[in-house]
């Protein structure tokens, strides 16, 4: 399937979107879905693939007040570190939002399983087989796939690609400031950096990169249930499955190329299509929804902006690391499904139990964060450090790209704009209402006198 043969239905503009949270539903309304998702559950069993609603209760980890979690998230957290969802459902889904618990939890590899294609029946238009890569593969699969890219992402070796990103934001900030004010920041910058260095590392080269990054937003979109994500995942990853067959007749100088010439027919085009996958959406999403909520966190702390705009590397690299906390773009980290019983926070999970760890609210833990988890504090240095890359064997792979990215953009857009401003009222800011990665579907900014 080619990118001119992907329909996309457009997306609505940013001010013709609501960005208030969901109006609840009455409590009959709700007793009624829940009751009527619980018969056909048990009459089918779960098929993420046709699920186009989630209940309510397992939409509270995933909602968002402006950049921070929602109040009913921050209820929870309040009364203890671990806590039952009361989902319609046969098994146990538990939320983890203690940070403590949450890296215990992320940490046992040996205890739980992320593969979830047991969830899917395999004759819908989403199976099994259209989801993998790296986040739902166990070990040894897992261990054997992540080998061959984890070279590639470390910080020695990402140095290569200092002039390539430097380039990609001096090209993105030049368009930004053509569009002239209000321009938006997510449309010419968020967006297009994260995803045009992705792209140039793996050597998806013709690749439609305006596609891929609608479809990398779109997998995280839960507004639709868990099929209209994992349709857009089906998506991505038939659009790479051809970008990899390419590659496979003839190799490119990128990444993909690189393992097809190294492991030949020792690795398949499926699981080259999944680590490719994988790789354009972790590559792309947490680094482009931070740059545009860091910028909108920034421009309420005018010291933290000065630090970032003005600072020596390490004030702008601690300044970076406070904002992945606060922010924790993405909400939840991939289901955990218990192999064994054991304990969490002093809750008995059982096998098969699925839980279900809050980065979000893991950051902001005052146990682990210290004083003021809410706040800004780039001398802040909580133990162990942050979680808004997961930890454990599934730690984001890119997390060291998207640090290099953040420390190169947000000096940079700083410097170039020092009278940088939002354009809007904060209560019209298009936050993303319902998604597993918060966002901005756009930052509409005064670009004010350019420095010169």
């Amino acid at each position: 399937m080619s990118t001119a043969e992907l329909v996309l239905p457009e997306c609505p503009r940013p001010e013709d979107r609501a960005p208030a949270p969901l109006p609840p539903r009455p409590r009959r309304v709700r007793r009624w879905l829940g009751a009527l998702l619980a018969r056909r559950v048990r009459r089918r069993g779960i098929d993420l693939a046709t699920l186009r609603v989630l209940p309510r209760a397992a939409t509270v980890p995933l909602r968002r007040d402006g950049v921070g979690p929602a109040s009913a998230l921050t209820a929870l957290a309040a009364r203890g570190p671990v806590h039952r969802l009361e989902l319609p459902l046969d098994v146990a889904v538990h939320l983890v939002t203690g940070a403590a618990e949450a890296r215990a939890v992320l940490a046992d590899a040996d205890g739980y399983s992320t593969d979830v294609r047991h969830l899917f029946s395999g004759d819908g238009p989403v199976t099994g087989a259209d989801v993998g890569g790296l986040g739902f593969t166990d070990p040894p699969d897992h261990t054997r796939l992540r080998r061959l890219v984890a070279p590639e992402f470390t910080r020695a070796r990402l140095q290569r690609l200092v002039p390539v990103v430097e380039g990609t934001v001096d090209r993105a900030l030049d368009a930004l400031e053509a569009a002239g004010s209000p321009a938006d920041l997510v449309r010419h910058v968020a967006t297009p950096v994260p995803m045009s260095v992705i792209a140039g590392l793996l050597g998806l080269e013709g690749a439609d990169e305006q596609v891929l990054a609608r479809l990398a937003t779109r997998r995280f979109d839960a507004t639709g249930g868990p099929a209209g994500a994992f349709g857009a995942v089906s998506a991505q990853r038939r659009l790479l499955a051809e970008a990899v067959a390419a590659q496979r007749r003839s190799p490119g100088d990128g990444l993909i190329g690189r393992i097809v010439r190294e492991e030949g027919d020792a690795i398949t085009d499926h699981e080259l299509a999944g680590l490719a996958d994988g790789l354009v959406t972790g590559g792309f999403e947490t680094t482009a929804s931070t740059i545009a909520l860091g910028t909108v966190v920034l421009l309420r702390d005018p010291a933290a902006a000065a630090l970032v705009r003005g600072g020596s590397p390490a004030d702008v690299a601690a300044v970076v690391e406070e904002l992945l906390r606060l922010i924790a773009a993405v909400s939840v980290a991939f289901p955990r499904f218990a192999r064994r019983p054991t304990v969490v926070g002093g809750t008995a999970v059982a096998p098969g139990d699925v839980v279900l760890v809050s980065l979000a609210a893991a950051g902001r833990d005052p146990r682990w964060a210290g004083d003021a988890p809410d706040d800004l504090d780039p001398h802040r240095a909580p133990r162990g450090g942050h979680l808004a890359f997961g930890h454990g064997i599934h730690r984001c792979v890119g997390a060291e790209l998207a640090r290099l990215e953040l420390t190169t953009v947000l000096p940079a857009l700083l410097r170039r704009f020092p009278d940088l401003a939002l354009a809007v009222p904060p209560e019209r800011l298009a936050f993303r209402r319902l998604s597993f990665a918060h966002g901005l579907d756009a930052l509409p900014l005064d670009l004010g006198r350019r420095a010169r």
